[in-house]
């Protein structure tokens, strides 16, 4: 024998109950079942939502119990042939009208007690299940409906009665026996007590109702069947990638279901469990899905397992905290607590408490939580006044995360994953809980980060083949569309050999911005524009903070000053931070160690490598050194590519006018060209080598000997190429000075005994800044260790390509 639950959207309509009579039909084929049929969908809901209204005498009720009394002839109507549906019509008016009159009742009494609720709650189940047998009989079934609520025992408790398993376990038996039609359908969820009362088994009471006949006829299996394909490894309203679990134990099932995982109602294992009964998880819309098994008999070895099974989730809570000295070394403290809170009826979810004894902290539903703070200040009240302890502290707006494994007992560095993962995010961890049994290990955190959570854990554990990474492109110029171009170009080989797949969830200019969760696709890019909204830079940085997601990148490729603004309170939120832009890392000194340091603190990275010499290992090259015990002593370099390009290109031939208009067609030079002439660009350079190597330098401190005549630098960019036409004998004379000596103009930085310069510099054929051409960079480093001979870094250090290559390589860097 078999026992079949068919609940939530199984039975929603029509349509949906015909699919689960081709199932009951399969079944029966085979076995002699009993089939557990819900509420139609919703139905409970609104009796209990018309119930409330009643009880404050609002005559909103009355259309709620006709537009049910229609809902259920509507299914008649669709089910039962036309000739016989006479009697069912009447049969369910019949108990709509008595419903009617118990609605009546509460409207004048302006009551509505957990017994009469009991009462109200009965007929969705007592209707659906009915209809549901009807059906069977009228296409040929041999079926009959049993009333499960004359059999199934239970004390008063109201709401959530407690069954008395000996007298149910006989009544269901002996039914059975008496009873042996291949097909019994009955209503989950009711029962009554000794006195004949209506009782129910709690929401979810359904499954409890159909574990409770499994046991006591010894099935040989229980099926729920519901609207997902078993069990799964998340939540997949929070997990997109969260898949069917195929196999399971009851513990393992019992963790996740106490913790969120609705597809299952926590008590219904129970029965199930004690008599090893194997329990399935079905999808009616799929039945040819394997679904869950759950059960002590798994074909797979401990060593087969995963160490986790799933990540459950369970959100509105609170916690509550106890603490004072006056708890330390005290006996019954811990009694008193959970004895207060048991007489109210208050269920404590979570237990937290550290071996000094000076605190308990417990997580409750947030529901619950202000009277549970009464509660417990008013049995401490003694201990209170006399200063022993402190009145009870609450937090609100928690959730519960769980990671849940059988297999997870023993498994070293389980917990050290988990909080890792999550602290690289930036998910603050209020409460620990994880059992003796090692199979469950439960956080609280707020509920904002649930998704989040949920989502890095799941990754973590079930995803491993693939790291989902969130990038937010801040400007979508030269560097911009061509990091864009590189990351699609790349992604497919990212995700091949590093497992790493790279969405770009947002992307702004100075004009318009755009999210997308799930990435904005190759096809999507050409046009986020006409999607996109208003821009600014504080709009986009709360929006990825709104956002929330794992293993986020914000990447600055601008050249904007006020972009830099949001880099802290993106650190705080442990988003990666990297940034093309030098502003930051050239600011004012407290400012750039106050972004390192917030970066370390949130657990988070900070790269900036492109700010000196595009795509090559300037600073990664520093770190190393400094890293492994080194010291710099010395920097010479030329660090700008334009000027490079600018001083290579200058021979006398063509004006220097026309040398610079070459590189800023070419791309080699701000919008504004004096921007990169002046030296400011290398003079930031220079300061930031510096202050990676150690150095507390301010930009102000760096000395600049400008080459250009102080004229070239007024009025508009036209009018510095009409000045430098103008002044074009003053740079002759600095090309013929070099001439004469043997060499040639290098715009240089140098860095030497703490103090920094940048200017130009007559560079003769013997050094490595002689033979440097086009927009080369070069910077030599001299330490305690490259003393005689120094440690060269040399390449292209201008131009979109390799500048978005070097960011390339910062964002894969960084995650």
């Amino acid at each position: 024998m078999k026992v079949l639950k068919f609940g939530g959207t199984s039975v929603a309509n029509a349509r949906n109950i015909l699919l689960a009579e081709h199932i009951i039909k399969k079944e029966s084929s085979q076995n002699r079942i009993i089939v557990i049929v819900s509420a139609l969908h919703g139905v409970t809901d609104s009796l209990i939502k018309a119930a409330e209204y009643a009880a404050v005498k609002d005559e909103n009720y009355i259309p709620i119990i006709k537009d049910l009394e229609e809902k259920h002839l509507e299914l008649v109507k669709e089910l039962i042939p036309v000739l016989e549906q006479s009697s069912w019509l009447s049969f369910v008016k019949k108990h709509c009208n008595d419903m009617e009159d118990i609605y009546n009742g509460i409207f004048v009494l302006g009551e509505f007690t957990d017994k009469i609720r009991d009462r109200i709650t009965s007929y969705g189940e007592f209707l659906s299940s009915n209809i549901m047998a009807a059906r069977l009989q009228h296409e040929g079934l041999d079926s009959l409906w049993m009333n499960s609520s004359e059999l199934i025992r239970t004390n008063s408790n109201f709401t959530h009665a407690k069954v008395d398993f000996d007298s149910t376990d006989e009544n269901l038996k002996n039914y059975i026996a008496e009873h042996q039609n291949q097909i019994i359908v009955a209503p989950g969820f009711i029962a009554k007590d000794k006195n004949g009362n209506a009782t129910t088994l709690g929401r979810g009471g359904s499954d409890y109702t159909a574990a409770i006949i499994a046991a006591a006829v010894s099935a040989e299996e229980l099926q729920i069947w519901t609207d997902v394909s078993g069990m799964m490894t998340a939540d997949p309203r929070l997990a997109s990638n969260a898949k069917p679990i195929p196999e399971i134990s009851y513990h393992e099932a019992m963790e996740l279901s106490h913790f969120g995982a609705k597809v299952l109602y926590p008590p219904s294992i129970q029965p199930v469990m004690a008599k090893n009964i194997d329990l399935k998880i079905k999808n009616t819309f799929d039945p040819e899905a394997y679904g869950t098994l759950v059960s002590h008999n798994l074909n797979k070895s401990a060593d087969e397992k995963q160490p986790a099974a799933g990540v459950s989730n369970m959100s509105h809570i609170a916690l509550l905290t106890l603490e004072g000295s006056g708890m330390v070394g005290i006996p019954g403290i811990s009694a008193k607590l959970f004895q207060c809170l048991s007489f109210e009826k208050i269920n404590v979810i979570l237990i937290t408490q550290g071996s000094s004894e000076h605190s308990i902290t417990i997580a409750v539903n947030e529901k619950e939580v202000f009277h549970a703070e009464n509660v417990v200040n008013a049995a401490f009240e003694d201990d209170i006044q006399l200063q022993r302890m402190a009145p009870v502290k609450i937090e609100t707006g928690l959730s519960i995360v769980a990671l849940v494994g059988e297999n997870m007992k023993n498994r070293s560095g389980l917990s050290a994953k988990m909080f890792g993962c999550l602290g690289n995010n930036g998910i603050n961890i209020r409460a620990i809980a994880q059992g003796s049994s090692e199979r469950n290990i439960s956080i609280v955190i707020s509920e904002k980060d649930t998704k989040k959570a949920v989502n890095i854990l799941h990754e973590e554990f079930f995803e491993s083949e693939i790291k989902q990474v969130h990038l937010y492109i801040c400007g979508t110029g030269n560097v911009g569309s061509k990091l864009v171009q590189q990351i699609y170009e790349q992604n497919s080989y990212l995700q091949e050999n590093h497992l790493i797949n790279l969405r770009i969830a947002g992307i702004s200019n100075s004009r318009k911005m755009f999210f997308s969760d799930h990435g904005i696709s190759e096809n999507e890019f050409s046009s986020w524009n006409e999607k996109a909204i208003e821009a600014s830079i504080h709009g986009f940085a709360d929006e990825i903070i709104s956002r929330n997601l794992r293993n986020s990148v914000f990447i600055d490729v601008t050249a904007s000053s006020s972009v830099p603004e949001v880099y802290e309170d993106l650190l705080k939120r442990s988003v990666n931070i990297v940034a093309c832009n030098k502003i930051a890392a050239s600011s004012d000194f407290e400012q750039y160690k106050t972004l390192k340091r917030t970066a370390r603190n949130h657990n988070c990275n900070f790269y900036f490598e492109t700010n000196v010499g595009a795509g090559l290992p300037v600073i990664g090259t520093i770190n190393d050194l400094m890293k492994s015990g080194d010291k710099i002593t010395s920097i010479q370099a030329v660090l700008s590519g334009t000027l490079n390009f600018v001083f290579n290109n200058y021979d006398g031939s063509r004006t220097f006018s026309e040398v610079v208009a070459q590189a800023q067609k070419e791309g080699f030079t701000e919008p504004d060209p004096r921007l990169d002439l002046t030296g400011t660009d290398v003079a930031r350079k220079i300061l930031i080598l510096a202050r990676e190597a150690g150095y507390a330098l301010q930009f102000d401190e760096i000395e600049n000997e400008s080459f250009l005549p102080e004229e070239c630098l007024q009025g508009s960019v036209e009018d510095f190429y009409l000045k430098l036409t103008e002044y074009e004998d003053h740079f002759k004379n600095l090309l013929n000075a070099a001439k004469k000596e043997g060499k040639i103009l290098k715009y240089t930085a140098d860095f030497k005994d703490g103090k920094a310069k940048v200017g130009l510099q007559h560079a003769a054929p013997d050094s490595d800044l002689y033979h440097l051409y086009g927009k080369d960079n070069i910077v030599i480093f001299k330490t305690l260790r490259y003393s005689e001979q120094p440690l060269v870094v040399k390449g292209a250090g201008a131009g979109a390509e390799v500048t978005a290559s070097g960011v390339f390589a910062d964002i894969i860097r960084s995650v």
